[in-house]
């Protein structure tokens, strides 16, 4: 068993991380001003359902691959990108009426849900962040490693929750506000747009 202390320490530096700004976060907070607190929210628990097959790629070994696999990679890097370049042009193409309307209670969280699964699994560098940042709090004196490194990521998609639910709430109520004017809502869009873009560019030119 992982000492409470380690756990702690393990939790404080897992929300230092999450706070970080990062594809994530960022995705967390454009799409609760754009569509809502519950947008943001639903996005947040497609993100930590990424997060546990990244804490199960690495509680397996699998992560692995992606680290000494140039191709491995490579690929999984440009379908992020791909992804990311995809959103960036729904966003450019929206207009403030659309939003409007998907506003009043036809947005698909399922599909946000879906997104957030995406945007986090394509992100090789969140397996191998994992990789490197999980077992240095496993020690194999403890009992199983591969228990702990669950363990480890469990209390990193709380830290998750904690970080990126605060984002939602409050970028949720500040995108309410910023609704009440047509012009605001089609700058947001572009903002939106452009934050996408330069993701998928980061994400593309990202070295192993």
């Amino acid at each position: 068993m992982i000492p409470i202390e380690i756990m702690i320490t393990f939790l404080t530096a897992s929300i230092l991380l999450a706070l970080a700004p990062g594809p994530d976060n960022i995705f967390v907070l454009t799409q609760s001003a754009l569509r809502g607190r519950l947008a943001g929210i639903v996005v947040m628990f497609g993100l930590c359902t990424g997060l546990i097959v990244h804490t199960s790629a690495v509680a397996l070994g699998v992560a692995v691959i992606f680290q000494t696999s140039v191709v491995a990679f490579s690929i999984l890097k440009f379908i992020g990108a791909g992804y990311l370049l995809y959103l960036a042009w729904q966003a450019f193409r929206a207009s403030a009426e659309r939003i409007r309307i998907q506003d009043n209670g036809k947005v698909n969280h399922w599909t946000l849900y879906c997104r957030g699964i995406i945007m986090n699994i394509t992100n090789p560098k969140v397996s191998i962040f994992f990789l490197a940042f999980l077992p240095q709090f496993a020690n194999p004196s403890r009992g199983p490693v591969t228990f702990q490194i669950l363990l480890l990521g469990g209390l990193f998609i709380i830290a998750t929750i904690l970080v990126f639910g605060a984002i939602a709430l409050l970028s949720g109520a500040l995108g309410q506000w910023l609704y009440r004017s047509t012009r605001t809502r089609n700058a947001l869009n572009k903002i939106t747009g452009t934050v996408f873009l330069g993701l998928a560019l980061k994400l593309a030119t990202t070295r192993q």
